[in-house]
């Protein structure tokens, strides 16, 4: 767009100027071609005036170069601040009812924020113009000022700062991304099993352990300072070295490699090869040196690389690339007749979000590893299968020559043994349960992938609350019948005729003594008078691409009844939960505004929130959508908190304003260890800023609970249950 690559085309705008006033329309169209070929561009403005006409003007020009601009429009102190929050690209000053041009200034400088300044006066006479007739430009950062109504230099400045501030902002970013990257590979480095060090014009500057065992140095003081050609053998190899370093330091890069006889501190000898590439230490530009002795048996080194590469360190099991290699050959087997049949046991260990608040990641170490040891040793005894590590609290294996019945039997006997299992994590005892999904292969299999995925799909489907047995087998009929269809098409129809329920439940927030604020919950009426609700319609609307549109008609329709009722009711707000399709939704924060524009009042009469698990899942996705939701001052919370091992990871990415507690966690708190786990989640999503809600208080001594551990809202049937109207509920008895 214009704003890109400004410099080289500057000069063609003044040319331009002079056909702008005759030949206005042919300029722009012949200016547009031009500018089109360039990436499409997104201007966030900030503009501060009295009145909005000219601003609305200006942008009329910009969008002709921007694919997309985004106005901020204030006309006083307090919101400019307020405003300071978001990022925007150039700010545009002419007047306001409270501060002056130095004001702002002030205020930038104040807040440490970096954002590129034109000041708007009357007339050019009032501009300060440099020895061309153009605007002064102060440290590159700032136009210091432009007559108001000359919009071809207003527009050009535009874009010339926004490409500016951009280019800032990416250089920030890159020497950000290179300093990670510095430090991720000295961590390798160091770490590494292969010999490397670090030269500065010929002399070593650091080496790790492998390179200093390698030569029969004790410590890496020993070798500092120590000039590389001290352990080459050989005058001849001296000199070639010399030759082979100056080449590269010049930056020839035809060879990097060079062979030479190695001499250690002993005086000993050895064949090795060395490879240079140029790297950075603490910033500064160094020779990367990587010394490797010459293998006899290149075979057997291949073969050691392949064993390791295929083995979970932590729990010395077969990793997922192992697991995914036997899964595709016992498919083909299979598939070829060899095998009868052959199973797939896919294996979740459940309540890691209450081992990680109760005991860390050590605990998560320390459980997967036990979980590993009994898995495998049972699997061996019971069919001769090994167990693999599938991710990090996952698990799968692959048994040939078994059937159903079989399979089932060694999946439940997996998961009681587990169950049983008393985990000691320092002077703590902690305990997990498996949820279990599997998978039977015959000879009318389809790919490994497939299997794999219906495995998962199978594990998904169970809720690690459950209790009990939780294992499950994969049903063809459930996806191959006719019953799926017509369910998909049944909740089209409810679509359209508006045949779901929405129910609403108050939440009591202590801080305020009010219950202004209700969940918003959809259910699906059912043939037999029953009522099936989000979590098991969710596999089926998101196999047939339904999730977005149930989302939206929820969203719709409880802001409708939310309007009506805040007619008497003008506190009420809504807590309205959201699936993954909504959360990579781009047009999400739109709507959003849309609706709280019809519902009235401020912009938090409406909460979003989405679970942890589909956070954690579409991280990146989620921040995108976290930072629109911002931009608009929507509140999100995030339901099912402590549910995977990553919770307090996604507060510190994604700062929700809400969390509201997974079901586990308001279980059985007669027992200390899950009264701690709970305290331990409430205080951790306190210490990052968000208000924790306590659902599913059904009796009294949960209510008591609930108070204790600092949750700030609180909400279940013991309170109120939900009810199909928004209703308040009655006054506390004094």
């Amino acid at each position: 767009m214009f704003c890109k690559n400004i410099s080289k085309y500057y000069k063609l705008v003044q040319i331009l100027q002079i056909f702008w006033v005759n030949q206005r329309q042919p300029v722009r169209i012949a200016f547009l071609t031009y500018c089109m070929s360039m990436k499409k561009n997104i201007l966030n403005l900030l503009f501060i005036d009295e009145e909005q006409l000219y601003a609305e003007h200006l942008i009329s020009h910009l969008s002709e170069y921007f694919d997309e601009v985004n106005l901020g429009f204030w006309d006083e102190k307090a919101e400019f601040v307020k405003s300071l929050r978001q990022e925007w690209d150039v700010l545009v000053f002419h007047r306001a009812y409270d501060m002056n041009f130095a004001d702002v200034v002030g205020i930038l400088q104040e807040e440490q924020v970096n954002l590129p300044v034109i000041h708007l006066v009357q007339s050019n006479e009032q501009a300060s113009l440099n020895e061309h007739g153009n605007p002064e430009v102060v440290h590159g950062d700032m136009i210091k000022s432009l007559a108001k109504g000359d919009d071809r230099l207003i527009v050009s400045a535009i874009c010339l700062q926004a490409d500016y501030v951009r280019a800032k902002r990416q250089t920030a970013h890159l020497k950000a991304i290179l300093k990670e990257a510095e430090q991720r590979a000295n961590i390798l480095i160091k770490n590494s099993k292969s010999a490397v060090a670090y030269i500065d014009q010929g002399v070593h500057i650091f080496a790790n352990d492998p390179y200093l065992e390698m030569f029969g140095y004790q410590a890496m003081e020993e070798i500092i300072g120590v000039p590389v050609v001290d352990l080459i053998a050989g005058g001849d190899n001296v000199k070639g070295f010399k030759q082979f370093l100056r080449k590269f330091d010049k930056g020839d890069r035809s060879q990097v490699e060079f062979s030479f006889e190695s001499k250690r501190t002993d005086g000993s000898t050895f064949a090795s090869k060395l490879q240079l590439a140029a790297a950075t230490l603490d910033g500064e530009p160094v020779t990367q040196m990587i010394i490797q002795q010459n293998e006899n048996n290149s075979a057997e080194l291949a073969k050691k690389l392949a064993e390791a590469e295929r083995q979970d360190t932590l729990t010395g099991l077969s990793n997922r690339l192992a697991f995914t290699e036997s899964l595709q050959g016992t498919q083909q087997e299979v598939a070829r007749g060899d095998i009868k049949s052959a199973a797939l046991l896919y294996i979740r260990m459940d309540g890691m979000g209450k081992i990680h608040s109760s005991t860390g990641l050590t605990g998560i170490d320390t459980a997967v590893k036990q979980v590993a040891w009994v898995l495998d040793e049972t699997a061996k005894k019971a069919h001769d299968a090994s167990v693999s590590r599938f991710s990090d609290t996952s698990f799968a294996l692959v048994v040939d020559e078994i059937n159903k019945e079989q399979a089932m039997a060694l999946a439940e006997q997996l998961a009681e043994r587990v169950a049983n299992m008393l985990i000691e994590v320092g002077s703590r005892t902690v305990t997990t349960t498996l949820s279990i999904g599997v998978v039977m292969m015959d000879v009318n299999a389809p790919e490994a992938g497939v299997v794999l995925s219906r495995a998962m799909d199978t594990v998904q489907d169970i809720n690690p609350d459950d209790e009990g047995m939780k294992v499950k087998a994969f049903d063809i009929s459930a996806i191959a019948g006719e019953d799926d269809a017509v369910m998909a098409e049944y909740i089209q129809t409810a679509l359209t005729q508006n045949k779901f329920v929405l129910k609403y439940q108050p939440i009591y927030d202590i801080d305020t003594d009010s219950s202004s604020l209700f969940e918003a919950f959809i259910t699906l009426p059912q043939a037999d008078g029953t009522e099936m609700t989000y979590d098991k319609l969710t596999p089926i609307a998101k196999k047939h691409n339904l999730l977005e549109k149930i989302d939206r008609w929820m969203l719709i329709n409880a802001s409708k009844h939310l309007a009506s009722i805040r007619q008497s009711e003008p506190t009420a707000r809504l807590l309205v939960g959201l699936s993954s399709a909504s959360l990579a939704d781009t047009n999400l924060a739109g709507i959003i505004t849309q609706l709280t524009r019809a519902i009235g009042g401020g912009s938090d009469v409406l909460t979003l929130q989405f679970s942890e698990q589909d956070l954690v899942d579409y991280m990146a996705v989620a921040k995108r959508q976290f930072i629109a939701l911002a931009n608009i001052d929507c509140p999100v919370g995030m339901n099912g908190f402590g549910v995977t091992a990553k919770s307090a990871e996604v507060l510190d990415y994604l700062s929700p304003n809400m969390v509201r507690l997974a079901r586990s966690y308001t279980k059985d708190l007669d027992r200390e260890a899950n009264l701690t786990a709970l305290q331990g989640l409430v205080n951790t999503a306190t210490e990052k800023g968000a208000s924790t809600l306590m659902p599913y208080i059904e009796e009294a001594s949960t209510m008591s609970m609930a108070w204790s551990v600092g949750a700030r809202y609180l909400q279940g049937d013991y309170l109120q249950p939900a009810n199909t109207e928004i209703t308040f509920p009655p006054p506390a008895e004094e």
